[in-house]
């Protein structure tokens, strides 16, 4: 199996990598995530962790270079990372009782092969209570996840309460997508 350069500053990710079995190293890319605004919110996960790809001026020869982003879509409404506790307060606000798509893009590439693709999972939220929510802002587990929460943590293990789809997706990387690439790469 091919060495994973895993260009990514998400702890999670770097966790499902490793967790999976997965001889990797970690590289950095200092890329602003910006998209075009008529880009339809389902396609901008993918355009960023292609555009991060990108970003690289040479690949390693002996390996694959991994990147991905992850972005929450309530309604038509893309929720990033929020940028302080009262962004993170209104998202998990917005994201109380409802339910939500978590969409992870991914882009593998190598010297001569270049490879995107998205993966979607439905989530469903509980209502939050104000105390539930303030709780978890002040945890900061909140600031460095997309949509306010982590479902491997805290406020996310007891407020979603049903998935559709892959929990790893959820969490930042659908590590059986990924893995499927990566071991069928050579006949891609």
């Amino acid at each position: 199996m091919h060495k994973i350069f895993l260009a990514s500053k998400s702890p999670r990710r770097a966790e499902i990598i490793s967790n999976a079995g997965f001889e990797y190293e970690l590289i950095s890319i200092d890329v602003e995530e910006v998209y075009p605004e008529t880009l339809p919110a389902g396609e901008v996960a993918e355009y960023l962790a292609t555009l991060k790809a990108n970003a690289l001026s040479t690949i390693p020869e002996d390996g694959l270079v991994l990147t991905a982003d992850t972005i929450v879509i309530l309604g038509d409404e893309i929720l990033g990372k929020p940028i302080n506790k009262d962004d993170a307060r209104s998202m998990l606000e917005k994201l109380s009782g409802q339910k939500h798509l978590v969409i992870t893009g991914v882009c593998i590439k190598s010297a001569s092969k270049t490879i995107s693709f998205s993966d979607v999972s439905e989530v469903h939220f509980a209502s939050l209570s104000a105390s539930e929510i303030e709780a978890y802002i002040n945890t900061a587990s909140p600031f460095d996840k997309a949509g306010s929460y982590g479902i491997q943590d805290g406020l996310g293990m007891v407020a979603v309460t049903k998935i559709v789809g892959s929990y790893f997706n959820i969490m930042g990387l659908p590590i059986h997508t990924v893995y499927e690439k990566v071991k069928n790469w050579d006949t891609l």
